[in-house]
């Protein structure tokens, strides 16, 4: 089914993601029109029958404001420390400022240690969906504070994909200082012009994709680009535009030409495989040869067998979740392996009937089976 513009009037639950340099000013501070306007626009869709949901960046920026240091700490700790303190003052702003609309929030803080485990993925789905059932709206960040791992990835992009995959969105709109996908770094091609759709995420639009965007924000377009990958897999659709564009919210659920559109894959991706690509720690990789990586792109896609694969990258063990690899390096699958790094190193380039040899034992003949499978390009 083609999607247009005008199909995003349909959207009835909707991701919409602001970066910091959105809801904040470059010293750090709130920017409370900006604010405003954004919890005016999210009520006001709530109140019309939407399903609105808010990832927000900024405590970090918030924090470095609060107390009062010339820069963001570039160490992990310090980081945190930031964003213990800008938290607390971003929540309570946007409770003070939604309130004014009559609408409720609610804060939820999640990491990925929250997705990695099948069973708190499901939670904090069945959370949410309680939330939206009461219509609150609910406000979701990294959990900065303990978040390790996610103080390093420092992207809110990607969270925005998650979080729409668990509550199965229908949209995801990132809000950022970015007008959308050019087709060269506009910063240094004047000629550059604004892609409004996009069919198909390539390697070429992959590459492209540059740094940081700005001092206060963490996520560039390559984190972006990102996140429309995971949503398009998940059947989401989603449009990066800028955050400065005035009703840029309204005039995308309103079928506007504004950013650029990221068009979904049409099947939805099952409940199961959606945690299996992005709720899952990825400990490893396996790289595969050209026959592998076409048999797994054509339609319906193939178990993994240990055949294809010619390299192994990590230490992982088996039943955990990997990427898969083409010998250029792009992703183009995740899956569960049914065998530890150790054993595939053993097992590489062989037939199915020589494991047992190898290894002293054969559980599969699958390294990853079709059903425990993710195509993601």
């Amino acid at each position: 089914m083609l999607v247009e513009r005008k199909d995003l009037k349909n959207a009835k639950r909707i991701v919409v993601k602001v970066g910091s340099s959105t809801i904040t000013h470059a010293n750090g501070k709130c920017d409370f029109a900006r604010i405003d306007k954004l919890a005016r626009e999210l009520a006001d869709w709530q109140n019309q029958g939407k399903e609105m949901i808010l990832v927000t960046s900024g405590a970090v920026a918030v924090g470095v404001d609060r107390l009062g240091l010339p820069e963001k700490p570039k160490t992990i700790p310090g980081k945190q420390a930031a964003a213990a303190v800008g938290q607390g003052i971003l929540m309570h702003t946007y409770e003070k400022i939604f309130a004014e609309y009559g609408q409720v929030v609610a804060q939820v803080l999640l990491t990925r240690m929250e997705t990695i485990d099948r069973h708190r993925y499901t939670n904090a789905r069945n959370t949410f969906m309680e939330l939206l059932r009461q219509r609150v709206i609910p406000i979701v960040n990294e959990n900065d504070v303990v978040a390790l791992d996610e103080l390093k990835i420092g992207d809110n992009d990607n969270m925005s994909a998650l979080v729409a995959s668990i509550v199965d969105a229908d949209l995801v709109i990132i809000l950022s200082d970015v007008d959308g996908l050019y087709t060269a770094n506009p910063q240094t091609h004047p000629d550059a012009k604004l892609v409004s759709r996009v069919e198909e995420i390539t390697a070429e639009i992959e590459a492209s994709a540059g740094g940081a965007g700005s001092s206060v924000g963490t996520g560039g377009m390559f984190t972006k680009i990102q996140a429309a990958k995971n949503a398009t897999t998940s059947g989401i659709n989603l449009v990066i535009a800028s955050g400065s564009e005035k009703d840029a919210i309204s005039r995308i659920l309103e079928g506007e030409e504004v950013g650029t559109l990221f068009v979904s894959k049409e099947n939805r991706l099952q409940f199961r495989k959606r945690w299996l690509a992005f709720g899952a720690r990825i400990m490893g990789s396996v790289t595969v040869d050209e026959g592998c990586e076409k048999a797994i792109k054509k339609a319906g896609g193939c178990s993994i067998l240990p055949v294809g694969i010619v390299g192994v990258q990590g230490d992982f063990e088996a039943g955990n979740t990997v990427s898969v690899l083409t010998k250029e390096g792009r992703e183009i699958a995740r899956g569960l392996c049914h065998y530890s790094s150790e054993e595939l190193k053993k097992i590489i380039g062989c037939q199915s009937s020589e494991i047992e040899d190898r290894v002293g034992h054969k559980a599969f003949d699958e390294v990853i089976h079709r059903d425990d499978l993710v195509i993601l390009n």
